[in-house]
This record gives C-alpha cells, sequence and structure tokens, in this order.
C-alpha cells in the first residue's frame, strides 16, 4: 500500500505535465492588429476551456482522495489509468 500524499504528487505531476504540453500549442499573433488576434482566438479559446476542465477534474480528484483512508492497488490502477485521459 502506498500513502495518499504519493498518489496526490503523482496526480499533481501528471497534470502539471499535461497543463505544460497545452501551453505549448500556443502561438503569438502575427501581428497587433485584430484581425492577427482573431487567427489565435480559436486556439486560445480551446485553451481555456481545456484548461478549466483539467481543473475541475484536479479538483475533484482531490476531493476524492481526500476522502479515502488508505488507497490500495484497485483504486491506485483506475486513478492512474484515468490521469492519463482514460475513462
Amino acid at each position: 500500500m502506498m500513502p495518499k500524499s504519493r498518489m496526490e504528487v503523482f496526480s499533481d505531476g501528471v497534470l502539471a505535465i499535461v497543463i505544460t504540453i497545452m501551453v505549448l500549442e500556443l502561438h503569438e499573433p502575427t501581428g497587433a492588429s485584430f484581425a492577427a488576434l482573431k487567427q489565435v482566438a480559436p486556439t486560445f479559446v480551446a485553451y481555456l476551456l481545456s484548461y478549466a476542465y483539467v481543473g475541475i477534474y484536479w479538483n475533484n480528484h482531490h476531493h476524492l482522495v481526500a476522502a479515502l483512508k488508505q488507497p490500495r492497488g484497485k483504486f491506485c490502477g483506475p486513478t492512474s489509468f484515468g490521469s492519463f485521459g482514460c475513462p
């Protein structure tokens, strides 16, 4: 059995990597006009929505782990699988 803190640190690390990879796809506008901003707006909106989704997942996961006394293997497997974006 592993301590709860170890599983929390692992999930925090995975989600930090996910957010970092997401932000790498953001590119700066080609110019200083509204037309240039309109070109990157869909990517920026998608990033904001994805960031909100990851934040909600992270919050729910921490509430779930806080309710545990001690995580066991039956819980750690699905949790690790879910951390990589699998339902």
